[in-house]
């Protein structure tokens, strides 16, 4: 869960010179912020012309623009340097909070200044290597555009400054100035004391993936260390005191695992999350679906439900999707007797549960990272969806079987045909992303470019529409997010490619396969893994971490890419609603306005029925394969 970094005590006394320093600084954070704003939604803009442009070429007039994807590419790996800079400044990347919280006051500020120390200490050990791998890749030439490669390598280079920028600004604008000073002493001492440690290392050999990968990696995430800082982290003090492999290699795996294509659609996808949020069209679909079963026993929780599998079909979000859904029901729900901690419960475990309604961005990604087809997956995605869905419903009728339904009223025929109408443009547009990218029809990125235009006219022309102020703010978020979205990517793939190249891999792979149960008892394992995965690092991480790994056994034992894509995603989305870890969790306990300790005791029975979906998705592949 992301929250703000180390500020300074309310009523602290400062020295006057200090209150001027801190105010100066603060004062550069917000400039550099607001250029950094400007120069992040443009990127955003022009990457959406420039998808739209190709897409119009193509379908259109039958002249594909063959300078398209590789100018596409080059802006992508921009936006994701200049977004995860903004996302730092933000401070919007995701981190683990849960033990933080738990510190006194002070001592919380002077770990997160620690925190904030061996951020900027990670942005800045990768300035020289990519400097040195923007010179390496200089003498490369883009076939399609005929210009260097340097205009997209470069963007890495940004990256490494901007962010190490962006880490000592916060640092000097937000802590006192005795606070800045321990972080950077603290940052040095561990440096050096690695750097000492080099033959003890040496001799550990496979052991230092549990030192490097597990036991640092775990302490980062639980100091509050962002998840994709932490991941980098990790990578270069491994490969610097364990290995003769040059620096360079980290941001070649960083910059291969935030530019590929297929992930162009995620900020499109981010950013037509935030026009649907933005026109209302989400509201109009929630307004519907009450109007047609809100009158029923549990008929606000179907709502509820359906609502959440709709609305995820259109943003590929699960915060937005609850934004969208919570505040339309709950005050419905409350007057019927619903109470907070429940609304919560089932919020949170209905986003997970829509998760695979496509576009879903985890489905993006995984399908990137293991080679699987997004068309395939989105196909499969919305059978899954239904299972779960089931397993819910069925738990909130039984819950259900006490609640009052004197008030509950049915909608007149006329005002559902009212409802249906002006809803229809908003619940067409899920259908026609997976009816394009499930039939072949466009790629997932040329849907989305294609969506967000529609859902832009659609809902300025019927749903209220948005002011040029309103848009703005939705291209900055957009930037911000997927900065923060590739920064986990690119640092989990380089993470992921270190512990490949020890051979670690080949054993585990000759252990799993080996094991008792055959390709059901590697699937519990699956399981296992990704509930608790997902619980400690959110999905994407822990998708880009383990996926090129368990894909390649799960092969072996002749299990459907698209089935086994599907047990992944499923069960790292309950670990990412389970307290007392989850991110999910808390951001669902944030929305709804419900105390997290209230929720915790009323969660488990729909993260039990969520488990018996996954059960029965993972024992009987014909379900995730039947739509394909």
């Amino acid at each position: 869960m992301t929250t703000d970094a180390a500020a300074p005590a309310a009523g602290a006394s400062l020295p006057a010179s200090s209150a001027v320093s801190e105010g100066l600084w603060a004062a550069v954070e917000r400039r550099c912020a607001q250029v950094l704003e400007a120069f992040a939604a443009t990127l955003v803009a022009c990457e959406v012309v420039l998808l739209l442009s190709a897409v119009v070429a193509r379908y259109v007039f039958d002249r594909p623009l063959t300078w398209g994807d590789e100018a596409a590419s080059i802006l992508f790996v921009w936006l994701a340097a200049a977004g995860a800079a903004i996302a730092m400044l933000r401070s919007e990347h995701l981190r683990l909070t849960v033990l933080v919280s738990r510190l006194s006051k002070r001592w919380r500020l002077r770990l997160e200044t620690c925190m904030l120390g061996f951020g900027a200490l990670f942005a800045f050990l990768l300035v020289w290597p990519a400097a040195a791998y923007v010179i390496g890749e200089s003498i490369v030439t883009l076939p399609g555009m005929g210009v260097s490669a340097t205009w997209k390598t470069s963007a890495m280079l940004a990256a490494a400054v901007l962010l190490t920028l962006a880490c000592l600004l916060r640092l000097m604008a937000q802590t006192k100035s005795c606070d800045f000073w321990i972080g950077l002493a603290c940052c040095a001492v561990i440096a050096l004391a690695l750097w000492q440690a080099q033959p003890a290392l040496a001799s550990l050999g496979k052991l230092n993936l549990v030192v490097f990968f597990i036991l640092a990696v775990g302490l980062g995430v639980a100091g509050g260390l962002p998840i994709a800082f932490t991941f980098g982290l990790a990578t270069i003090a491994y490969l610097a005191t364990t290995t003769h492999v040059p620096m360079e290699v980290v941001v070649s795996r960083m910059e291969e695992g935030m530019s590929s294509l297929i992930l162009l659609s995620v900020p499109i996808f981010v950013l037509l999350g935030c026009v649907l949020d933005a026109t209302g069209m989400g509201k109009a679909i929630v307004e519907v679906l009450s109007a047609l079963v809100g009158h029923v026993k549990a008929g606000m929780s179907y709502v509820l439900l359906g609502s959440l599998f709709v609305v995820s079909g259109i943003s590929g979000s699960k915060v937005s999707d609850m934004a969208t859904v919570a505040p339309a029901l709950f005050p419905e729900m409350k007057r019927r007797g619903h109470k907070p901690r429940e609304m919560v419960a089932l919020l949170a475990t209905g986003a997970a549960m829509a998760d695979t309604v496509p576009p879903s961005i985890v489905l993006i990604v995984i399908g990137a990272v293991a080679g699987v087809s997004i068309a395939g997956l989105f196909q499969s995605g919305f059978v899954i969806a239904m299972v779960l869905l089931a397993a819910l419903l069925i738990l909130a009728r039984w819950k259900s079987r006490h609640e009052d339904m004197s008030q509950a009223r049915r909608t007149a025929a006329s005002v559902v045909v009212r409802l249906l109408l002006i809803a229809a443009p908003a619940l067409l547009l899920p259908f026609l992303i997976r009816g394009a990218v499930g039939g072949g029809v466009a790629t997932a990125t040329e849907v989305s470019a294609i969506a967000v235009l529609y859902a832009a006219v659609v809902g300025h022309l019927l749903y209220g529409g948005f002011t040029l102020k309103r848009m703005y703010g939705m291209l900055v978020e957009t930037a911000a997010l997927s900065g923060a979205i590739l920064l986990i990517l690119g640092t989990a793939s380089a993470m992921a490619w270190a512990i490949t190249q020890s051979g670690v891999v080949s054993n585990l792979s000759q252990w799993l396969t080996a094991m008792p149960g055959g390709w059901m008892g590697f699937i519990a394992v699956t399981v296992i893994v990704f509930v608790l995965l997902g619980c400690i690092l959110e999905g994407l991480p822990a998708v880009v971490l383990l996926a090129p790994i368990m894909f390649p056994i799960a092969r072996k034992l002749g299990i459907h890419d698209i089935h086994y894509a599907m047990v992944i995603v499923c069960s790292m989305n309950i670990g990412l609603m389970m307290p007392p870890i989850g991110v999910g969790f808390y951001l669902a306990c944030r929305i709804g306005g419900a105390k997290p300790d209230e929720v915790m005791s009323a969660i488990w029975p729909y993260l039990a029925a969520l488990l018996v979906g996954v059960a029965v998705i993972a024992a009987i592949p014909a379900i995730s394969t039947v739509a394909l």
